[in-house]
């Protein structure tokens, strides 16, 4: 038994050896785009066509050679990054697709679950009703909605970055009040009425005491939803005046000249600047990602 029990080991520890290599050639696969994008975001347009998965051309003999020759194109080509910032009016853009997201975010936040809260703890048919029509908006393909949207936001003059938020409220309201309801489910009902019985009213009851509760699919909603309301580009272009305000993505789409040129460079340049602040924002909070979503969707 022993015998076999230490094969058995032996079989599961080369077995996991193997799924870790091929797990970790395959995160691999995922991220080089990435990388190749930066890489390519210090170089000259020719070099990135000729060159697109290195710096230099040089034999393997001149090794100094080339590593000088390297670094000088890359120093030319970060020039890439002065001329993708005057080209897209980045920081205009930048400060808008900021507020939008934080914003937009805090909205759904707070606004989500708090009606999750009242969907859980008041059954009736109207709460009932309610739920289902926010799961049907989870259904829904947005195609099939796009162009009524545009037309009901321009009527109501939603067309700013202040009428963009309600916009994407609505939006997000039906995956967000889902995973908050499936948390909501899991909180006992004995700690709000201790604090009713304290005094506390209704949304002292929710913001002191089950809010804090909340807290790790509040982080995990608050990332999906920046990640998405971040990189949207469809939604700002039907419903935002672009004339006037233009958030990163659409800025983006600016770089292409006349006869479909683009300046290559400065577009790998921009990619990188806006893909930043969302990459730092999810390295600090992905541990609570996996967390609220197996909170909100196992309990209850």
């Amino acid at each position: 038994m022993a015998k076999n029990t230490e094969v058995s080991q032996a079989r599961k520890a080369k077995h996991g050896w193997i799924i870790t290599v091929f797990m970790a050639v395959l995160s691999l696969a995922w991220v080089s785009p990435i990388f190749i994008v930066i890489l390519n975001s210090f170089k000259k347009k020719a070099f990135i066509f000729r060159y697109p998965f290195g710096i230099s051309t040089e034999p393997l003999s001149k090794g100094w050679d080339k590593f000088i020759g390297g670094a000088k194109r890359m120093a030319a080509g970060s020039l890439n990054y002065s001329n993708a910032v005057k080209k897209t009016d980045f920081f205009h853009s930048f400060g808008y697709s900021m507020f939008i997201t934080v914003v937009s975010v805090l909205l759904i936040v707070v606004c989500c679950s708090m009606c999750a809260w009242y969907v859980v703890r008041v059954k009736n048919l109207v709460t009932k009703g309610l739920y289902l029509l926010f799961l049907f908006s989870m259904i829904v393909p947005f195609q099939m909605v796009m162009f009524t949207l545009s037309k009901f936001a321009n009527m109501l003059h939603l067309s700013n970055p202040i009428g963009i938020v309600v916009v994407y409220l609505g939006f997000g309201a039906g995956l967000s009040v889902f995973m908050f309801t499936g948390f909501v489910k899991g909180i006992s009902v004995e700690i709000e009425e201790a604090a009713m019985i304290d005094g506390c009213n209704p949304l002292q009851t929710f913001f002191l005491i089950v809010f804090p509760i909340l807290k790790p699919t509040t982080i995990t909603v608050a990332i999906l939803q920046a990640m998405w309301i971040w990189n949207d580009y469809l939604l700002p272009s039907l419903v935002l005046n672009i004339n006037k305000y233009k958030t990163i993505p659409i800025a983006i789409q600016y770089l292409k000249q006349s006869h479909g040129q683009v300046d290559w460079g400065a577009m790998m340049a921009v990619l990188v600047l806006a893909i930043l602040p969302i990459v730092i924002f999810y390295t600090f909070c992905q541990k609570y990602i996996i967390e609220g979503v197996l909170a909100g969707a196992v309990k209850g």
